[in-house]
């Protein structure tokens, strides 16, 4: 298509594009998503067109209720009963061995699929109202920072979409936690909007193996991902500051700056707050005069776990 798609927040529009195998962009509380019919080979195949994405990085499945698993995988194991329990809305992706009716195109081949149903009523409405749940991974260029309010989906695909579902700013601001059940034990495959010791304090122990991947099993593993076109350096602040010295460069910190000119994530040094704020700050450091961004490793714990990841994969 050509021109700038339509922003919005007609449900039926949305609906009417995704029947006829089109992309939309829809809000969640994580990120906004490009979203297409799952069941549609060719809609799905949309996607990692419109976004230079690899097909063989999986996409996640968002549904509107739990009864739609059925459809999707070919068990459901009780603790990951549990986590949807209890997380369900939210930023919570689970992994389960998937059923025949979900496109290879959709799980780049893999025996398994990954299933999430956001907590943004919009979206919710939206796919309640569909026969078929959404494929949907970020609504950004494969690679770049994921997007957090509408403007940035309009900035990046705006010439490569129809229309985008305007549900305001996300209030994660990260991606989800993705937790597989695809082995014997539950294993966090991706650190996000759920908090690892929340999961634990529901299912026990898990095992953890967010490691960077050129073969992924999930979404958000490859070694480089969410990065910015600038330059970007991730780890302790004082050490980048001083090896940097006499550089064009803006810090990225949580609530002190050591000093230099950049961007605070929080004033009071709040984790969920730096993770509402993250992605958006780095597309305005990106889009600064700097010519080169230094950012903090965060306190290793709770979302800060998350926030690490995506600065460690963007400095890759």
């Amino acid at each position: 298509m050509t021109g700038t798609s339509q922003t919005g927040t007609d449900i039926k529009k949305a609906t009417f594009l995704l029947r006829g195998g089109k992309c939309v962009a829809i809000p969640t509380e994580t990120v906004y998503g490009l979203a297409a019919n799952a069941f549609d080979s060719a809609a799905v195949a949309s996607i990692f067109e419109i976004k230079n994405r690899p097909f063989f990085d999986p996409l996640i499945v968002h549904i509107g209720n739990a009864d739609q698993i059925s459809k999707l995988a070919v068990s459901f194991p009780e603790k990951a009963k549990s986590l949807t329990e209890k997380f369900w809305p939210g930023p919570l992706t689970i992994i389960l061995p998937k059923s025949d009716s979900v496109p290879d195109i959709v799980c780049a081949g893999l025996p398994s699929v990954g299933i999430r149903m956001p907590d943004h009523k919009l979206t919710l409405d939206l796919l309640n109202s569909l026969e078929f749940p959404l494929a949907a991974p970020s609504a950004n260029p494969f690679g770049y920072i994921s997007p957090t309010i509408a403007q940035h989906v309009v900035d990046q695909l705006g010439n490569k979409i129809e229309y985008i579902l305007d549900g305001g700013p996300c209030r994660v601001g990260l991606e989800s936690t993705i937790v597989s059940f695809v082995s014997e034990k539950p294993t966090v495959l991706r650190f996000g909007g759920i908090d690892l010791e929340d999961i634990e304090a529901v299912i026990g122990k898990v095992i953890v193996e967010h490691k960077n991947s050129e073969a992924p099993t999930a979404p958000g593993m490859l070694s480089s991902h969410y990065a910015p076109l600038k330059k970007l350096l991730f780890g302790r602040l004082d050490d980048l500051i001083s090896q940097n010295t006499g550089l064009n460069y803006g810090v990225l910190a949580l609530s002190d700056l050591k000093g230099q000119k950049g961007i605070i994530l929080s004033e009071s040094g709040n984790l969920k707050e730096a993770a509402q704020n993250l992605f958006a700050a780095m597309r305005l450091m990106d889009n600064s005069s700097y010519d080169l961004i230094l950012t903090e490793e965060m306190p290793d714990h709770g979302l800060g776990r998350a926030i690490n990841d995506r600065l460690s994969r963007a400095s890759y």
